[in-house]
């Protein structure tokens, strides 16, 4: 298993003007790339060779800081772009997962606070996540390039608060990528693809 900068989903300048094309440029060809690049030179020879990549992230984590780091972030980095669309965010969720979501959350503006909530109170850079464990959904977050693999919990929606996510568009506003990122850009159906496969 090597990995591969997947394309992205939407071109450069699809999410506009939430997130800019220079973002999206910066983010996915300079910053993904970097992650994909070095975490191939970093696999090489390891116990981790020929390995999925969710198996290289939980094997690595707590033993190869810098194979884990990368292998970490180009998993979430994979995941982010298809978490979100143009025209994305809304307030209609797919059926199973809006039940969820009013259930173990609240509803739906009660998480979507939450979320931005999470995202923003993570000190220097981060993750803010959805996700599924025990059955149950969950709110979290994490530094640099951990995720709820590494925590027994199946992410199915994380958004990035790394500064070159949003630094560009928002300067130091992270609240306002945040609220940008839940009402305008969240790809609810791939949420709930991923929400119906770790159920």
């Amino acid at each position: 298993m090597t990995f591969t900068l997947p394309e992205l989903p939407y071109a450069y300048d699809a999410l506009q003007p939430y997130m800019s094309k220079e973002t999206l440029e910066y983010h996915h060809d300079k910053h993904h790339q970097a992650y994909v690049t070095n975490g191939n030179n970093l696999l090489k020879g390891t116990e981790f060779e020929g390995k999925s990549l969710e198996e290289i992230v939980k094997g690595s984590f707590g033993k190869n800081a810098p194979l884990f780091n990368n292998a970490g972030q180009h998993f979430n980095h994979i995941h982010f772009w298809k978490w979100m669309k143009p025209n994305g965010g809304g307030t209609k969720l797919p059926g199973a997962l809006e039940k969820k979501i009013n259930e173990d959350l609240g509803g739906l503006d009660k998480f979507k606070a939450d979320f931005a909530a999470a995202g923003a109170g993570q000190f220097g850079s981060g993750w803010a996540w959805l996700s599924v464990k025990d059955g149950k959904l969950e709110i979290s977050k994490t530094a640099n390039g951990e995720n709820p693999l590494v925590h027994g919990a199946t992410p199915i929606l994380g958004v990035d608060v790394w500064e070159h996510s949003y630094y560009i568009d928002y300067r130091n506003r992270r609240p306002d990528y945040l609220k940008a990122f839940v009402d305008n850009l969240i790809n609810w159906e791939y949420v709930e693809e991923l929400y119906s496969k770790a159920v």
